[in-house]
């Protein structure tokens, strides 16, 4: 008797392990839980969005993706990160070595760098034209290859604020040498979506999250137009005015331009190099986008004025890069404070501010 049962628990146990392993087999078909990839910490799943977590991102040949990560944000670390590549090989026509391509998506949670060098990078590459503003009152900016968000003050780090970054690199390594490639991430709400779940994940995890995650509903006002060749004034804003030699690659992006954000950036544009600003404009006047700005130098002569811009605090920030440095007309100092002025006048503030 007890060999009958033990021969039909073995049966049973049989056909239930069959029939998890047939279901599991298609959950990971269609991609459902609990057999997806996940990616940071778990804020990122296959095929979740944007089409670099999912099949597209795959679609080379020999495509192969992974995830490296940091310890995970938490109430005493107050810097993470993580980095999700997508490597594969093609054939090469002109070489007997297949053409190898990395494309990477980083995620970076924590206050903006100490270092001043590091802050301005920080800043050209996060405040760049080509980036729309977050909807919905969140601080931040979003484009196809790079986020920004600004994490509520209960996350802020020794009266620092905190941020969540992502940003996109891509290269081809063949015949020709490693050469740097455009690689876009996906939509700005697709981007928006990783960046607010990298958010909400790591602010549970240094346990500062708000009562609900955050979210956006709302539309994005895009950015009306591509990048265009270096004019003057730079960027529409009167008095911003550089001396470009002949054959120049500058190229500039008309970024957001409301009422409490403004930005414009110039990069020279040249095949198989990164597009980061050579210089940089921006007028902050929300309170926690204008803390971004605490710890560099302040003045004229540095690129940046703190005020009240009517009851607001409101930086204005220029940065110009070596490439470009003294080319300002009549100089560099002045082509700032022409900012200033032409920003303060465009936004109404009162007499005597935003000077």
């Amino acid at each position: 008797m007890g060999g009958r049962r033990g021969r039909r628990g073995a049966i049973l146990a049989g056909t239930v392990a069959a029939a998890v392993l047939a279901s599991g087999t298609g959950l990971w078909a269609t991609d459902s839980r609990p057999f997806r990839d996940s990616y940071c910490w778990g804020a990122w799943e296959q095929n979740s969005g944007a089409p670099f977590l999912g099949d597209d991102g795959l679609a080379r040949s020999g495509s192969e993706r992974r995830a490296t990560e940091s310890a995970p944000p938490s109430a005493d670390r107050h810097r993470a990160s993580c980095t999700v590549t997508v490597t594969s090989t093609v054939p090469d026509d002109d070489s007997d070595e297949p053409l190898r391509f990395k494309e990477q998506v980083t995620v970076e949670y924590g206050p903006v760098p100490s270092d001043a060098e590091e802050h301005h990078a920080w800043t050209g590459r996060y405040f760049h034209g080509s980036a729309s503003r977050l909807p919905d009152g969140l601080d931040g900016l979003v484009a196809g290859d790079r986020a920004m968000l600004v994490l509520p003050t209960a996350c802020d780090v020794d009266g620092r604020p905190s941020t969540v970054t992502i940003r996109s690199e891509s290269t081809g390594n063949g015949h020709l040498g490693r050469l740097a490639m455009p690689f876009t991430i996906g939509s700005r709400p697709e981007v928006a979506r990783m960046l607010l779940d990298a958010a909400n994940t790591g602010m549970r995890n240094a346990g500062c999250a708000p009562g609900k995650p955050l979210r956006v509903t709302s539309p994005f006002v895009t950015i009306a137009e591509d990048d265009e060749s270096a004019g003057s004034p730079l960027c529409r804003i009167p008095g911003v005015t550089f001396g470009f030699g002949p054959g120049s690659r500058y190229r500039e992006q008309v970024g957001v331009v409301d009422g409490r954000l403004q930005t414009c950036s110039v990069v020279w544009k040249a095949p198989g190099t990164p597009d980061e600003p050579a210089a940089q404009y921006v007028m902050a006047g929300d309170p926690r986008m204008a803390a971004l700005f605490a710890g560099l130098p302040e003045g004229a002569g540095h690129g940046l004025v703190r005020t009240e811009c009517n009851g607001r605090p409101t930086v204005f920030y220029g940065n110009v890069g070596s490439g470009m440095k003294g080319s300002g007309r009549p100089d560099d100092r002045r082509v700032f404070e022409n900012f200033t002025e032409s920003v303060s006048r465009r936004i109404g503030c009162g007499a005597g501010e935003g000077a």
